[in-house]
């Protein structure tokens, strides 16, 4: 199969090929981190939130300027970067789910967890009934209001140094965050299913997110359990880059391949992976290494897969959302801190407004959702998308904040 060639200026020498075009787009997005390292060090801006904006700024020039509103980014390479960005972050966030970490802030871990969702998805769903939002709409949102980034929650927590106990709790909350998401998420589809489809759509949807669930600890402990004892046997006491890169790349196929949660999977392998390698001390340290410019790649094509020409269909459901969602994690938030009684002098009141972050698994959601009714599909995605946006560029704000 031939490529078909991009079509260039006329003053250009020869046709721009697919392939040319690719590498000098992932060049100028490595680009752009760099630029972005430059603002924030003058500005005290989150580099994250530059490189959203920075994408948001290629989907402007592509269709508005351009007017190629069907065009993706990077064409059919941005899902597979993107997909290996999230994997290695699930990796390391499940490196950091020791035994020992879990045995000193384990029931506080879960305490937050559970306040921040569940407070913060019926604020959403509640809210969104209240203002007189299709019921379809409102509990799929209040579901998808569940997932948070975990790619923005780390690299912020890990750029600002911080080492305090709020830090180690975002970590280990937006670690677990996918398993609580696609529970809710399932739960939430298959309660939509049996009441507007019959009993055969609910238990459909609660077959696929058993699945989901289920899969993805099955294939976290296959990959993980074999991983644990091989990985740092090449080289005594550090893992090479090729061990690193074989896990991660595994995760991300077999997952699409299975139909599981590539986040949860990853996760329970890092677990598996920090608290049974017992011969050697840094099972991550190769995976950080690489780690940054598959971010850069997975928060600039975030930015740049917002549809421009839809944003208006749902701006009202939108600015709902975000204001009901920012409100439910704050009350989530102070809620949890409250039940923490010895901790709380320990933990900022305002702790659930660094868990509003919120990309591709939400982004996944909207998706699922939009297939199963599509009568709301339109509305639903529009109204996550644009919040994504919002979200990835105010969440890494939020979370200095609150590490401060």
């Amino acid at each position: 199969m031939t490529e078909t060639a991009v079509h260039a200026p006329a003053w250009l020498p020869v046709a721009l090929s697919p392939s040319a075009a690719a590498l000098i787009l992932l060049g100028v997005i490595l680009s752009s981190s760099i630029f972005a390292d430059a603002v924030a060090r003058r500005t005290r801006l989150p580099r994250i939130s530059l490189l959203v904006m920075v994408g948001v700024l290629v989907a402007v020039i592509q269709q508005l300027v351009l007017e190629v509103p069907d065009a993706r980014p990077l064409n059919g390479l941005g899902e597979p970067l993107i997909q290996v960005a999230l994997v290695m972050v699930a990796f390391l966030l499940g490196g950091e789910l020791t035994r020992e970490r879990l045995q000193s802030i384990g029931p506080l871990l879960l305490i937050l967890s559970l306040s921040v969702i569940g407070v913060g998805a019926l604020a959403v769903g509640i809210g969104l009934m209240a203002l007189g939002f299709p019921l379809v709409v409102a509990v799929s949102l209040a579901a998808i209001s569940v997932a948070t980034d975990p790619a923005a929650v780390q690299e912020t927590v890990h750029a600002s140094g911080d080492t305090r106990l709020r830090a180690r709790l975002l970590l280990g909350i937006v670690a677990i965050d996918d398993g609580w998401g696609i529970v809710v998420f399932g739960l939430a589809m298959a309660l939509l299913g049996w009441g507007l489809t019959g009993a055969g759509g609910g238990e459909l949807a609660l077959m696929e997110a058993g699945w989901e669930l289920g899969g993805a600890l099955l294939l976290g402990s296959a990959v993980g359990l074999p991983a644990a004892w091989l990985t740092g046997r090449l080289k005594p006491d550090e893992p090479t880059q090729v061990e690193a890169l074989a896990l991660i790349l595994l995760l991300a196929g077999l997952s699409e391949w299975l139909g599981v949660s590539s986040l949860l999977a990853a996760m329970i392998t890092g677990v598996l992976v920090a608290n049974l390698s017992t011969h050697h001390t840094r099972s991550f340290n190769e995976i950080e290494h690489i780690e940054w410019p598959f971010l850069v790649f997975f928060f600039v094509l975030s930015g740049a897969s917002v549809d421009l020409y839809h944003l208006d269909d749902a701006l009202g459901l939108t600015l709902a959302y975000i204001l009901l969602r920012l409100l439910g994690r704050y009350l989530g938030g102070l809620l949890g801190v409250r039940l923490a009684r010895e901790r709380q002098a320990e933990l900022p009141r305002n702790i659930g407004l660094a868990l509003t972050p919120q990309a591709g698994v939400a982004m996944g959601m909207a998706l699922l959702a939009a297939e199963k009714f599509p009568a709301h599909g339109t509305v639903l995605l529009s109204a996550v998308v644009g919040s994504t946006v919002v979200f990835e560029i105010l969440g890494p704000v939020l979370v200095r904040r609150v590490l401060r």
